[in-house]
């Protein structure tokens, strides 16, 4: 008999490394890994159930593994989500998060599986064909079962409520996430991937699904203190992430302990932190970026800039149609999950942004160019905003758009070029299961000495080279697109213009910005006055998240810095009172996950931590001082500043999982600033202002008295021109010129 744990800890243990000649690993989220914040272990959970792995039987009866296209569709035949259309046809009798689901649920006494993948998700696709396909295995979960299917970017909040859960459980987590639970909406099981027999030191998808229904009728009474438990602990959990010291020092040498324990985790030799898998690391490499601004530390600059260096040069970026895969599964760059994601390549134009401001290299603007241009290119909706992704897979293979046989290789050049292969390394055997993944292995001025040539030649080789294979790679069958557009995802993609576009002063990015930006706030905002999460085929749905809203309200912000159209500053206050109203933890100081009109949620979360993406909550504590500096409200900035208080300790101990309350802190030390410049010639100051690197300033401009924004009054003066510079006590004397302000706001 296994040692009883709390509701099988034991039987997933962490996430196994898997895949083709067992070289992929399984998908999984961004914690707990390499100093990342981690979820307390349930200790409070001290109910235990029988959990007897030797009850197992060791093969598949009575569940036989028989692969079947059911030729009838299922309730998710009319769902919008690519994802679940993915599972539309499957035997088994999946329902869409609802109440329908869970009301039928409780009147036959049923558990519930809430299975949680995205159309993108490699290992959701292969388990969908070795279990959701099979006929038998789907007759058992259909007879004892009510079945759901969810797509976690339509409703992030349940898959970070059961996502927390498994974690609690299993240790960790990640995609296909398969939760068991009550028909309250409780889980009291879940793990990832399940194999369709018993392999990688885990049970069969059949053996689980014997046991679930066997601990479900035989000790409801366990599972009902187990479920009871779960819920304290999922509560608790939020508590505990607002529980830091708020008196604990914080000044720059804070700061530099952030920078310290970051640098500790780095991959100095191959850019990014940790071990593989690797994530790109967005915030942590803008954070370290900021801080090389700040205080000139230059081992800041260098390992922010490896990181980066590294990831462009990388099979991890495409290296000939733009854009940045997920994540790599190997230390070097090389191998990458290949799906596409959009919110991955917005934060990366972010951090290029970043490093192009300071560094003014070349390198970076050219693949801001190119990522933005394939955004344009593939995952615009056509409409006005972008799709979501694109798959890993192409022809049931992963990665196969992407790779490149030796023939397919010599088809495209027409003959194999020694020079342009040893560029991109590649090689008949091939770098990755007997194909090639691009990646650059050569500067060109070591193949022009390699081979006797001119440095112009050998350019003009590989840009011809590029062009031939990315004509060839179109006759592949592409991967799918998800072609659902998220509202979050679509403000991070707008901050990503509005950055590239004053960085490289790019009007056309702008230009597409303000374009972009309207066609969001026409389609996502409700007639009630709310926001909805997810678009497609015209149609807008689900109630937004406070990411949602948060990352909205920092693009609207940057919009009207960088543009200096100042009616996006009271559509960002608008859209912040109603967090404030809705969001706000009875504390009065974060934010949950989940407005209070949503009522399918059985918790409601609160998050502090960088995911995939930015923390709602750190974004939000950033939109409060930089709105609160505007509006000259104080309540938002004592808000904001005690959020930062708040978390600046564990901030210090996890930098990399809040890289953007580290962001946050860094800037307070340097006392954050409105720049105001105002009078005909605010564009033009402004302009000068906006070449330089200062991001702990907020620039407005305009040419006229404005009473709606409070910081603007009482500073025109007819036939004057001004610069003024406001902290957060008070405004400075004016200046005339840009170059008198510059020694102020440049940290």
């Amino acid at each position: 008999m296994i040692e009883r744990s709390f509701l099988f800890l034991f039987l997933f243990g962490k996430v196994s490394r898997l895949g083709r000649s067992g070289r992929r690993s399984l998908e999984r989220c961004m914690f707990p890994k390499n100093g990342q914040m981690a979820l307390s272990r349930p200790i409070i959970l001290t109910s235990r159930l029988t959990f007897d792995v030797s009850q197992f039987t060791t093969d598949h009866s009575p569940l036989t593994n028989q692969r079947y296209l059911y030729p009838m569709s299922n309730r998710l035949k009319n769902e919008q989500s690519p994802y679940l259309l993915q599972h539309a046809h499957n035997p088994v009798d999946w329902y869409p998060w609802g109440d329908e689901a869970f009301e039928r649920a409780k009147a036959e006494n049923k558990p519930v599986i809430v299975s949680i993948g995205y159309a993108a998700c490699h290992w959701c696709h292969v388990m969908e064909r070795e279990s959701f396909e099979d006929k038998t295995v789907a007759a058992y979960m259909n007879e004892h079962f009510i079945c759901i299917k969810v797509d976690r970017e339509e409703h992030p909040d349940v898959d970070h409520l059961y996502m927390d859960a498994v974690q609690a459980i299993s240790g960790s987590g990640g995609w296909p996430l398969n939760a068991f639970v009550t028909p309250e909406r409780i889980p009291f099981y879940g793990g990832t991937y399940f194999p369709p027999g018993p392999a990688y030191n885990r049970p069969s998808w059949s053996q689980v699904l014997q046991r679930m229904n066997e601990i479900w009728h035989q000790q409801p009474g366990e599972i009902k203190t187990q479920t009871t438990q779960m819920v304290q602990f999922l509560k608790q959990t939020a508590q505990t992430s607002m529980s830091s010291d708020k008196t604990a020092d914080w000044n720059m040498d804070s700061c530099r302990k952030m920078v310290e324990n970051l640098l500790q985790m780095a991959d100095t030799e191959q850019g990014g932190f940790g071990r593989a898998p690797k994530f790109p690391g967005t915030m942590a490499i803008s954070f370290l970026l900021e801080h090389y601004h700040f205080t000139k530390h230059e081992p800041s600059l260098k390992q922010a800039l490896l990181s980066l260096d590294k990831m462009l040069e990388g099979g991890i970026y495409d290296q000939l149609g733009g854009g940045f895969a997920r994540y790599a599964t190997d230390n070097e760059w090389l191998i990458p999950h290949f799906e596409k994601m959009l919110y991955d390549n917005a934060l990366l134009i972010v951090s290029l942004a970043d490093a192009y401001a300071l560094t003014k290299e070349n390198r970076y603007k050219k693949i801001i160019e190119e990522t933005v241009a394939f955004a344009d290119r593939e995952l615009w909706n056509g409409v006005g905003g972008y799709f979501s992704a694109l798959d890993a897979d192409s022809e049931g293979v992963e990665g196969k758009y992407y790779t490149w046989t030796w023939t397919e290789w010599v088809d495209a050049l027409g003959g194999n070029d020694e020079v342009v292969a040893a560029y991109f390394g590649v090689s008949e055997e091939g770098n990755w299961e007997e194909t090639n993944i691009l990646s650059v292995v050569s500067t060109d001025e070591t193949l022009a000495a390699r081979f006797l040539l001119p440095l112009e030649e050998i350019q003009n080789r590989i840009a011809s080279a590029k062009t031939k294979l990315f004509e060839f790679r179109k006759s592949k069958i592409r991967p799918a697109t998800d072609d659902k557009t998220l509202l979050s995802w679509n403000a991070l993609m707008n901050l990503a213009l509005t950055k590239a576009g004053q960085v490289l002063e790019n009007d056309v990015y702008k230009q597409k910005a303000t374009a972009h930006m309207q066609w969001l706030l026409q389609t996502f905002v409700t007639p009630s006055g709310d926001l909805l999460h997810t678009w497609k085929d015209g149609i807008a749905r689900i109630s937004a998240n406070l990411d949602d809203y948060a990352y909205l309200i920092q693009a609207l912000l940057q919009l009207a810095s960088v543009t200096g159209e100042l009616r996006w500053i009271p559509e960002a206050k608008n859209w912040c009172d109603y967090v404030l109203t809705h969001f706000q933890h009875e504390s009065g100081n974060f934010f949950y996950f989940t407005s209070d009109l949503q009522k399918d949620i059985p918790i409601r979360k609160l998050d502090l931590y960088d995911g995939a993406t930015p923390s709602g909550n750190a974004v939000m504590a950033h939109n409060l001082l930089w709105l609160g500096l505007c509006t000259e409200n104080h309540s938002w900035l004592e808000q904001s500043h005690f959020m930062m208080r708040q978390t600046v300790s564990t901030a210090m101990r996890y930098p990399y999982s809040f890289g953007n309350w580290c962001i946050l802190a860094q800037r307070y030390t340097k006392d954050p600033k409105t720049v105001v410049c105002i009078g005909v010639k605010a564009g033009i100051h402004a302009a000068v202002l906006r070449e330089y690197f200062t991001p702990n300033c907020y620039l407005i401009e305009t040419v006229e008295e404005n009473f709606e924004i409070p910081v603007l009054r009482d500073k025109y003066f007819q036939g004057e021109n001004y610069i003024f510079v406001c902290t957060r006590q008070a405004c400075l004397a004016p200046y005339k010129e840009p170059e008198a302000v510059l020694p102020l706001i440049r940290g």
